[in-house]
This record gives C-alpha cells, sequence and structure tokens, in this order.
C-alpha cells in the first residue's frame, strides 16, 4: 500500500500462490475514518467487501472494474492514471536484487530489507 506521493506507508506478507485481494481488507483495518481519500485499486481487488470496507472508512473508491463481474461498476479513468505511482514503487523496489529474488527467507528479514529498499528509493 502507498500514499499519495507513492511511498510505502503499510504491506502483508503472503505465500506467493495467495492472491493480492484478500490482503486487502486486513490492510484497510488499519485506518480510520477521513484518513483515506481515495482508494485506487486494479481489477484484482474489485469485490463488493472492498468496496464497502472502503466506503466504511469515507474514502472514494476508484478501482477498475473486474472483467467477470456481472455489472461493471463506474469508476474515474483520470484518477486511476494515478495508479502508475504505485507500479513505478514495485519497479523501483525491485530494482533491488534481493527484493526482486526474495533471497531471505525469513519473513521478518525480508520485510526490514522491503522497508529499507523502499527507504532508499525514496531519498534517490
Amino acid at each position: 500500500m502507498t500514499g499519495k506521493s507513492g511511498r510505502l506507508i503499510g504491506f502483508t506478507l503472503t505465500a506467493g500462490q495467495r492472491g493480492d485481494a484478500p490482503q486487502a481488507e486486513p490492510l484497510l483495518e488499519a485506518f480510520e475514518p477521513g484518513r483515506i481519500g481515495t482508494l485506487i485499486a486494479d481489477a484484482a481487488y474489485d469485490s463488493d467487501k472492498v468496496r464497502e470496507r472502503t466506503q466504511q472508512l469515507k474514502a472514494k473508491v476508484c478501482i477498475k472494474p473486474n472483467p467477470t463481474r456481472k455489472t461493471k461498476k463506474r469508476y474515474d479513468k483520470k484518477v486511476y492514471r494515478r495508479r502508475n505511482r504505485i507500479e513505478r514503487f514495485f519497479r523501483r523496489v525491485k530494482e533491488c536484487r534481493r527484493i526482486a529474488t526474495r533471497y531471505e527467507k525469513k519473513p521478518e528479514n525480508y520485510a526490514g530489507l522491503l522497508w529499507l529498499a523502499a527507504l532508499v528509493t525514496d531519498l534517490l
């Protein structure tokens, strides 16, 4: 999860075969109502639960509709374009070989290196 500026503000480590969408709700639990302006996410996070939780946080939802959804939800394409900041963050962090290939086997060590890589890439 990244903030407006594309800086890392939180994450959850999971096994590689687990999907991203189930992690959205626990990450959103960390926020109080009014702290998030807009949730921008890709189609993988398009679920009614994520949308409801975001609305409970009094935030706007900008999630591209999943192609398998029967009734397509509307989203602001202009706002959705800002999602590239998130993708740019992951590109910068994956330039760190230890992060991209996950040399660290212990989750605590990997999480620490991920925070460090995020900090260093923000400073550059």
